[in-house]
């Protein structure tokens, strides 16, 4: 569940950030710290789907 609430985050990050690019008074301050929260939560995407993966044993 926790996953699913992070992913959609960083989805709207996503769009948010698509948005701002294509405006024509783009903020680049806003850009850059919306760019910075959607890679720190990629990262906890990343580290949570880690817990979640069974560690294979060759």
């Amino acid at each position: 569940m926790r996953l699913e609430v992070l992913r959609q985050d960083h989805s709207d990050l996503d769009a948010a950030i698509r948005a701002l690019e294509d405006s024509t008074a783009t903020d680049l301050l806003v850009v850059k710290r919306l760019k910075k929260q959607k890679l720190n939560l990629k990262d906890r995407i990343a580290r949570i789907e880690d817990e979640l993966t069974p560690d294979i044993i060759a």
